[in-house]
């Protein structure tokens, strides 16, 4: 339900690109092969664009994947509209059937009141009626004095915006920038996530090299954080644990974000409160093999999306190069960090490095499974069933490491490519392993090590 890539940039297919000493970038530059809203109006870089002819429906039918190949388009075809003018009519065209409710009973009724209405398909209203009930198991579950105030309050505002999606559906551009205004769905993403954050028993290790990371931003340089990726409400998790001493690069930071969590009506409306560059999943390429070319021509938009974005500078990138998120063993129900794919890590690391503006690139680690776990399988239907849990969450990041420093010694490209791979992949799970001990293990902050120093920066 919230956002995040159930596959993300590291799962496309694409060669290696080399950015051109222009000032734009042509399409022959990039090779590939395979519940508060605000009223202050600012100006936005991305437009969301709308697709009349797209049947709510169409989100979880792989018959009609026709809808999905609206996702990304490219500028010329965007609206002369800015986003927020777009925005803004989007609201004024909505209904307020959520809006206007008091009581569990009267939220409840109006998703079978809109069904009934046909406005509101079934698939997506049994949906909200399951996401409704586990999100509120789940902040019962936290002892929340004022539980039922918070769940109310939050549900109303998630469902109204999935219903006003489902009205009038939001197109994601390539490159898609946070919208704010007139209604900040960051902050909606925010205050959904934070009551299911156990803050007594979440931590972040080496705060010290997050702040590092802001002062080569405010230099101008680009941030690479290569991190395993564990629910779709990651995004969030890093924001509110990095809220009272980093929220800069929370804001500011762009996430690799696959096709199903711009589709799926219950993830879009957290999407749209990030910043995205927005791909297909190597994972899901051939589902339907008519949509396969135009999936790889959209990624190789997006690659140059990202291009233009880091030869900008000042930006901080978050890619899962396993291409999806972590699974526990199917044996021992262990979790840990999937995999890293070798070849989409070095595309990106080659990509930073064309970039005029110097790039850093550094493992970070995220535990929050618990909040809310994916499916135990890869899934190709969009629509996978919500669990929601209040559970301590945890996040850690390591000093850049260098790729000429691990592969000094090495006799070939492949060589070197896999060497690098696999000394980030070792320093994500070096510090998921400590997370672990804290938060699973129970040992709090005496979990910390030489390399992981763990606090709780908002205490």
């Amino acid at each position: 339900m919230y956002i995040l890539s159930s596959a993300t940039f590291s799962s496309t297919t694409f060669l290696t690109p080399r950015v051109s000493s222009s000032s734009s970038l042509s399409s022959s530059s990039l090779s590939s092969s395979t519940s508060n809203s605000k009223l202050r109006l600012l100006p936005l870089r991305s437009s969301p664009r709308r697709s009349s002819s797209a049947c709510p429906c169409s989100f979880y039918s792989s018959s009609k994947v026709r809808a999905m190949a609206e996702m990304v388009k490219d500028k010329e075809e965007e609206s002369s509209l800015s986003a927020v003018e777009s925005a803004q009519r989007r609201e004024t065209k909505h209904s307020r059937t959520f809006l206007d409710v008091t009581s569990e009973a009267e939220l409840l009724s109006a998703i079978r009141m809109e069904t009934e209405a046909g406005r509101l398909p079934s698939n997506v209203a049994s949906g909200m009626e399951e996401l409704y009930h586990n999100y509120k198991n789940a902040i019962l579950q936290s002892g929340n004095p004022k539980a039922d105030e918070i769940v109310l309050s939050n549900m109303t505002a998630a469902l109204d915006r999935i219903f006003l999606d489902i009205e009038d559906p939001f197109v994601f551009s390539p490159y898609h920038k946070a919208l704010r205004e007139p209604f900040d769905y960051y902050m909606f993403g925010q205050n959904y996530i934070r009551p299911l954050v156990d803050f007594r028993n979440s931590y972040v290790g080496n705060i010290s090299v997050f702040y590092d990371m802001e002062q080569k931003l405010r230099q101008g340089h680009n941030i690479i954080l290569i991190s395993n990726h564990q629910t779709e409400a990651d995004p969030a998790v890093i924001a509110l644990l990095l809220e009272t001493t980093n929220p800069h690069l929370a804001e500011k930071m762009t996430y690799i974000a696959g096709d199903r969590v711009v589709t799926d009506p219950l993830c879009k409306p957290f999407s749209i409160g990030r910043n995205l560059i927005c791909v297909y999943s190597k994972k899901h390429m051939n589902d339907v093999p008519e949509l396969a070319e135009m999936k790889r021509k959209a990624n190789t938009r997006s690659l140059k999306e990202m291009a233009l974005l880091l030869r900008g500078g000042s930006q901080i990138i978050w890619i899962a190069p396993s291409g999806g998120r972590d699974r526990p063993d199917p044996v021992t129900e262990e979790w840990f960090p999937a995999p890293f794919d070798a070849s989409a890590l070095d595309n990106l690391r080659r990509l930073a490095e064309h970039s005029a503006a110097p790039g850093h690139i550094y493992p970070l680690a995220l535990l929050c499974h618990s909040i809310m776990p994916p499916p135990r399988q890869v899934e190709k239907e969009i629509g996978e069933k919500r669990m929601i849990a209040f559970h301590g969450t945890g996040l850690s990041v390591a000093p850049e490491i260098s790729f000429s420093d691990i592969t000094a010694s090495c006799e070939s490209p492949e060589e070197a490519k896999e060497a690098y791979t696999q000394a980030l992949y070792n320093a994500v799970t070096e510090q998921y392993n400590v997370l672990k001990s804290a938060i699973h293990g129970k040992q709090g902050l005496k979990a910390s090590t030489p390399n992981v120093s763990l606090s709780q920066t908002w205490n």
